[in-house]
């Protein structure tokens, strides 16, 4: 049986990320039709620093991955079976996403936008992806990652966190290069990865765990920031020195913590909240499109954004410099036209998101099977 209150924080991660891009990133437009550059708010305005910490909520991906990856595990089941099966979802709407690029690109061009401005625009298409690459890593860890649980309980996830601490000491402070730095892409999120596996295979449960990791996590988060110079922004900012996400840092780790105990603390507000028919429908359908909307809400965003430039020049919180508090009040009825338009390409592309699936209603539930058993085991710390 489903935990729809996992899938509750799946979509609601989603949402976060989704209205986060919507609201940090702005295209402004000061040569007029095609020539567009990227500016975000949070470079102007560090007094909405905080939305950062609100709509970044990669951790709870990652920690839905790590619990829905170890309730998948099947004993007996080969590695490359599971993994198709796990990535099938992944695999077939992607390729929709680029080939629509291609012409959507050569009528740019022929419309007046330069190879710089294509190239702006084709990177914020293509830079989420890098969220997905790690999510397939992981994925394809996860029987390692749970015979690592199996083996040293939470002390895997504090040696993660060490280490990613030990690397950014390095680059840092010791002066080694940095480059080393991407390793933490595989080390940082990890931690909340291999929590989910834990979760999943009945740790982490209760107010007591929630609590000790939203506390720890955002006080350490604090003192990174205040004694050690971490920034403050949870999301990279344009023209600052150092990125808490590219690659992550040792302050993104112990942020993801604290969202790893309040996602811990909502599971059971959630679990009554799903009960309700209308509830359990929406997060339902939320997770059936969950990948379109990750996939194309950079492509909504965009296609409000120049086909409202076509039609009217430029207009306020669209195609103006985010560099005053007026900017975000402009910006917020603009969300509800990005939406709509991404509503409208969700329509269009769903059915490739859940393969052998008619694409109006979910796949039916297979039959339960006493031979399929998760492959996770509780250890003890």
């Amino acid at each position: 049986m489903r935990d729809r209150a996992v899938d509750a924080l799946r979509a609601f991660a989603i949402l976060g990320v989704v209205l986060g891009h919507w609201l940090v990133t702005a295209f402004v437009m000061p040569g007029g039709t095609g020539d567009v550059r990227v500016a975000s708010p949070l470079a102007a305005m560090p007094g909405l620093v905080p939305i950062s910490w609100v709509l970044q909520t990669l951790a709870v991906f990652f920690l839905v991955g790590g619990y829905s990856a170890a309730k998948g595990l099947r004993r007996g089941e080969p590695w490359g079976v599971r993994l198709r099966r796990r990535l099938a979802r992944l695999a077939r709407p992607l390729p929709v996403l680029l080939v629509a690029w291609v012409p959507a690109l050569a009528v740019l061009r022929l419309a007046g936008y330069t190879p710089d401005s294509l190239y702006t625009l084709v990177k914020l298409v293509v830079s989420p992806l890098w969220f997905l690459c790690v999510y397939v890593v992981l994925t394809a860890l996860a029987p390692a990652v749970a015979a690592l649980w199996r083996r040293l309980g939470m002390w895997g996830a504090i040696l993660l966190v060490a280490a990613t601490g030990l690397i950014d000491a390095g680059r840092f402070a010791l002066g080694a290069p940095g480059w080393i730095g991407w390793a933490t892409v595989l080390t940082g999120w990890l931690v909340p990865f291999h929590l989910g596996v834990a979760w999943a295979d009945g740790a982490l449960r209760g107010r007591r765990a929630g609590l000790v990791l939203l506390t720890g996590g955002t006080a350490a988060t604090a003192l990174l920031i205040v004694c050690a110079g971490y920034p403050v922004s949870m999301v990279g900012v344009p023209g600052a020195a150092i990125s808490n996400l590219s690659p992550p840092t040792l302050a993104a780790v112990t942020f993801g913590l604290a969202q790893t105990g309040l996602a811990l603390l909502l599971h059971g507000p959630l679990t009554r909240w799903t009960r309700h028919a209308r509830n359990h429908r929406a997060v339902a359908a939320a997770n059936r499109s969950a990948m379109s909307v990750f996939l194309w809400h950079q492509t909504a965003m965009m296609a409000v954004t120049v086909g409202a430039f076509a039609a009217a020049g430029t207009l306020p919180g669209l195609h103006t410099a985010p560099d005053r508090p007026l900017w975000l009040v402009e910006r917020l009825p603009w969300l509800a036209a990005f939406a709509a338009v991404l509503a409208g390409i969700g329509a269009l592309v769903h059915r490739f998101e859940r393969p052998g699936a008619p694409p109006d209603r979910p796949a039916p539930a297979r039959s339960p099977n006493p031979a399929r058993v998760p492959d996770v085991t509780r250890a003890t710390p």
